[in-house]
């Protein structure tokens, strides 16, 4: 059966609110209507009539004594009522099972919460004995493989916001110390698309996790496979990895439906 590519439908001018929903909160900077109007390939009239109903529902609103737009209290509001983490377990929670069946290892499910990384879902293995991390905890960004899969995207300048400017406590004698460091495993684990613990948060437990990433690149969780080190030679990283990244992309589509198109069968 051929596959036929059509267009979706969809109201151009609550796309254009959505669009200015985006450009405002991944704006470092209040955004006036001029940048709005180019944005959109519109007159300043129309951007203003869509700011303004988006303003009057309160998902813009402009600063004290001045025109132009950031992001209004209605966008709080729903992030405080909407429970992502929960929604993530549901996408996820197949998918996570399937990667701890399929190494027979211990597999968690993580996000990020302020210096920590938390996990929300594990799926366990078969084995006697079973590495820790229960669901609800909290373990370092900087000393677990978890940790380092949702920083992936930071530089040196967001690690030391987020950690502040002292030194890294270590865990183990594996552990991440200095921020130069830290910066250097970040861009590596980029360039491969899976992060690493080498007994850096417990001593003798090995785990290799990859970034959750949307269809705009945004990391929103971590997925991967924790085991004690005689059971996880590094032997096992290529096969390991592999499988864990396409677990991770699989969420991350499931995440991320399609903006202009969808497949049709005939």
């Amino acid at each position: 059966m051929a596959k036929k590519v059509v267009q979706l439908p969809f109201i151009q001018s609550l796309d254009r609110g959505l669009t200015i929903l985006q450009a405002v909160a991944t704006s470092k900077q209040p955004v006036n209507l001029g940048e709005l109007a180019e944005l959109l390939n519109v007159d300043r009239s129309s951007a203003f009539r869509l700011a303004q109903t988006l303003r009057r529902r309160g998902f813009l609103s402009t600063p004290a004594g001045r025109k132009d737009y950031i992001l209004g209290s209605a966008i709080w509001t729903l992030s405080r009522q909407y429970d992502w983490s929960n929604m993530l377990v549901r996408v996820a929670h197949n998918e996570l099972k399937a990667l701890a069946n399929g190494l027979n290892e211990t597999a968690h499910l993580a996000i990020r919460e302020g210096k920590n990384a938390l996990f929300i879902d594990s799926a366990r293995a078969r084995h006697v004995i079973l590495v820790a991390g229960q669901t609800g905890e909290f373990v370092p960004l900087y000393a677990t493989a978890h940790g380092k899969a949702l920083l992936a995207d930071a530089n040196e300048q967001e690690l030391k916001a987020i950690f502040g400017g002292g030194p890294l406590q270590k865990f183990t004698k594996a552990t991440i110390k200095s921020f130069p460091t830290l910066v250097k495993e970040c861009v590596a684990i980029r360039q491969r698309g899976y992060a690493l613990d080498e007994a850096e948060f417990i001593e003798d437990v090995r785990c290799v996790a990859a970034p959750i990433r949307l269809s705009d690149g945004v990391i929103v969780g971590s997925i991967g496979v924790s085991a004690p080190a005689s059971r996880f030679p590094k032997e096992h990283y290529p096969a390991y990895s592999k499988r864990v990244v396409q677990c991770a992309t699989k969420i991350g589509e499931l995440l991320s439906e399609s903006e202009d198109v969808a497949d049709e069968r005939v």
